[in-house]
């Protein structure tokens, strides 16, 4: 396989700086939505070390699904979640 041709594939971009951007954006909208804990920073702490988990399922996700397309209707739908999560956050 040339590299022109993986750099052209969907799945490349969707599994890598895709699915890393969608880990952060995950990790980042986490801290609305997880419970804070009785010393309020459960919700801070358990993002951070949920990190390469989170992008683990991300990643391989986007390279065992057979239909690309799922993916990506997927992965827009969890970080436009969170993504408004995160503005309500901010807005209040």
């Amino acid at each position: 396989m040339s590299i022109k041709r993986i750099l052209l594939s969907a799945r490349f971009w969707l599994a890598g700086p895709v699915a890393f951007l969608l880990s952060m954006i995950t990790m980042m909208g986490m801290t609305v939505w997880f419970p804070k804990g009785e010393a309020a920073v459960d919700n801070i702490v358990m993002p951070l070390v949920l990190f390469p988990i989170i992008w683990a399922i991300i990643f391989f996700y986007a390279y065992l699904d057979s239909k690309i397309k799922r993916v990506a209707l997927c992965f827009s739908a969890l970080a436009g979640s969170h993504i408004v999560l995160l503005a309500f956050q901010f807005i209040k």
